[in-house]
């Protein structure tokens, strides 16, 4: 008798565990609960169709009013992106 393969188990932990976005990031992301993972493609999204990506070097992000909330500053290296993020969601 063959086995079928057991599903996988939820993801739930860690980046996959849903989190409230604060105001500033509810704005770009939307106010629902949601894994960072999913806000992280979110933020990426809003950052491309915007524009906001430095012509000369893609792993700068250049903010524009909203981004500039989460981010505190004018520019964030990508790297720096989730380090922001972090301090917006509970």
């Amino acid at each position: 008798m063959a086995k079928t393969p057991a599903a996988p188990a939820a993801k739930t932990g860690g980046i996959h565990k849903p989190v409230k976005p604060s105001a500033d990031l509810a704005a770009i992301v939307g106010a629902e609960d949601q894994p960072r993972s999913a806000i992280v493609s979110k933020m990426w999204e809003y950052i491309k169709k915007n524009d906001l990506q430095d012509s000369k070097d893609k792993r700068q992000i250049n903010a524009d009013a909203k981004l500039e909330k989460i981010f505190g500053k004018k520019s964030v290296s990508m790297f720096e992106m989730n380090k922001h993020i972090s301090t917006h969601v509970k």
